[in-house]
């Protein structure tokens, strides 16, 4: 079980709403949360790769692209937008396909990584750009491997937080996720289409004040009398769901505020968890699409960023140690302390040094810019 639940971390990662049609208006008239971000971060939909997208962008300068995980949206990148800006970056931040303000297509097939990075080279494309630093965190960072990897004309320099870059598995990923008569992996538990849906939707604040806590540093020790919390097995129940085996928090994380959630909270009651959910749903069928890319090498500089506490996670040393076969050109592996899997919001301050450290050396690295 330990052996199989740790191989199939490493290969699946962590992890109808109809055609919008926009003409330029208001962000109010779109129903975008706009009072929290400041006067200073613009809020834009474009059309990208089939879909219509909601980003927000703060500064002027090389542009530094924000990939978010699940369950987030564009929100999660609050504390970036700011800082990048002031070093002198155009800092985009979108909401993903099937999240937020962005049209979330009803077709499972819809949400492969080949979409995701063509959405990302469409959003190039709407702002005027030509290239970008990619950023990502959990599913985001996915995305910003993957980015990297098909499209380093687009996509110069890479940064991932949580998920490290992994190689093509021997099988289908679904394969590799441990289950039991009484649970499955998580990732078995988000394929059949309804069930997680059903479970995170009847209470979304509850829902996601659970996932953000029970994967965070603000969670406790992560291991008590030398045993891994139960949460941390990512195990779901078959009788009682994905949130039943996750704590239940007295109060929010430190890093999240009530109006944090009450955001996410909002974003997720309009778009629902199908889309979002969906990704995980096209990871076999990613597993097959990516073929033709296996033994390929990220060819652009990359930097990786984990926290500590997510840093014992099954596999999960394994995994960093074997990345420079994969990315080349890594050029370092940061353990943050006393962080969780949510790293830009638990630590902000660190993730923002770290990033506009790395896109000023890599203009400097490339005369182009």
């Amino acid at each position: 079980m330990r052996f199989r639940a740790s191989r199939c971390i490493a290969y699946t990662g962590w992890y109808a709403f109809g055609y919008w049609r926009f003409s330029g208006h208001a962000e109010e008239e779109r129903g975008i949360v706009t009072n929290n971000w400041g006067a200073s971060v613009k809020h834009q939909i474009i059309k990208t790769n089939s879909i219509y997208m909601h980003f927000v962008e703060q500064g002027q300068g090389p542009v530094i692209l924000l990939c978010h995980g699940f369950p987030e949206t564009s929100y999660s990148w609050r504390q970036q937008l700011p800082a990048l800006a002031k070093a002198g970056f155009r800092a985009v931040a979108p909401d993903l396909r099937g999240y937020g303000e962005t049209e979330r297509p009803e077709k499972i097939e819809q949400y492969s990584l080949f979409h995701l990075v063509g959405d990302m080279v469409g959003l190039l494309d709407a702002i005027g750009e030509e290239q970008a630093v990619i950023v990502g965190n959990d599913w985001g960072a996915i995305l910003a491997w993957h980015a990297a990897l098909m499209r380093p004309d687009r996509f110069n320099g890479v940064v991932a937080l949580s998920v490290p870059m992994m190689a093509q598995p021997p099988v289908r990923p679904t394969m590799l996720c441990p289950q039991t008569k009484e649970e499955l992996f998580y990732v078995l538990y988000f394929q059949s289409p309804g069930v997680a849906e059903e479970e995170f939707e009847r209470d979304i604040s509850f829902s996601l004040r659970k996932i953000f806590f029970a994967l965070s540093g603000d969670a406790g020790p992560h291991e008590s009398n030398g045993h891994k919390p139960k949460h941390l097995s990512m195990m779901a129940s078959r009788t009682q769901g994905f949130l039943a085996t996750l704590p239940d928090p007295n109060s929010l994380p430190s890093w999240l505020t009530d109006t944090d959630l009450r955001i996410y909270a909002e974003a997720f009651a309009k778009s629902g968890f199908r889309g979002p959910l969906n990704y995980y749903r096209n990871m076999d069928r990613n597993f097959e699409l990516m073929a033709a890319f296996k033994g390929l090498k990220i060819p652009v500089p990359a930097l990786f960023l984990i926290g500590e506490k997510h840093l014992g996670l099954p596999g999960m040393t394994q995994m960093i140690s074997g990345m420079s076969a994969l990315v080349p050109m890594l050029q370092n592996s940061v353990v943050l302390p006393g962080i969780g899997h949510w790293l830009q919001q638990e630590d902000p301050e660190s993730v923002n040094s770290a990033i506009i450290s790395f896109a000023q050396n890599q203009l400097m690295r490339d005369p182009s810019q």
